[in-house]
């Protein structure tokens, strides 16, 4: 009696005698019945590639990647034509504010002084009597020049960084910083006996 060849046997239905391993094999892998059908051993499925754990970029993250590196800053490019003119005069207009602001905040720390120093200036006899009310406008006054200075440099210094004309900063800046002041040392000035005398001085000059 012969043995019967394997191959004469009739071939399983899917799932019928396949045993666990085979039917994941098949379920993941679509050609995986093809190859049992056809006694070819099946191939370890693809581990998938991890996830990033990274989010995914964003559009402006995606454009720093692709952005050409920075240019070089404004300051550090050749100064040729107007742009060296113009950075001559910023700084010269910077210079003689910085100036300004040193001699007249002192004057105006000590605002009786001051006042007397003007009164002389005019020919006034008398003496600068409103203290009190001069040495707190004059303080203001001494320290609204000095932080307009500096704000109008740090203005200044971001508008050249930036490579645009800026010798118009510190113009505008000490006309704001000016019409400030002087509104300040109105105060005291308009309230003392001295200065009343004085403006009654010029207002009728042939008494």
């Amino acid at each position: 009696m012969s043995t019967p060849d394997p191959d004469d046997r009739p071939r399983p239905q899917y799932g019928e005698y396949a045993s666990a391993e085979e039917q994941r094999a098949r379920i993941r892998q679509p050609d995986a019945t093809d190859a049992l059908l056809a006694g070819q051993a099946l191939d370890a499925p693809a581990t998938p590639a991890p996830a990033s754990s990274a989010p995914p970029a964003t559009l402006a993250e995606q454009t720093r990647r692709t952005a050409s590196p920075p240019s070089t800053s404004a300051l550090a490019r050749p100064l040729t034509g107007w742009r060296l003119a113009d950075r001559i005069v910023t700084f010269g207009l910077l210079a003689y504010g910085l100036f300004n602001v040193i001699a007249t905040s002192v004057q105006l720390f000590s605002f009786e002084q001051y006042a007397n120093t003007i009164l002389g200036l005019f020919g006034v006899d008398q003496a600068f009597t409103n203290v009190a009310q001069g040495q707190l406008w004059g303080t203001v006054a001494g320290i609204t020049m000095i932080v307009g200075w500096l704000l109008t440099a740090a203005l200044t210094w971001g508008q050249l960084r930036r490579g645009r004309i800026a010798f118009w900063i510190p113009v505008a800046g000490a006309l704001v910083v000016s019409i400030a002041v002087s509104i300040f040392i109105t105060v005291p000035i308009l309230n003392d006996p001295a200065f009343g005398e004085l403006f009654n001085q010029v207002a009728s000059p042939g008494r």
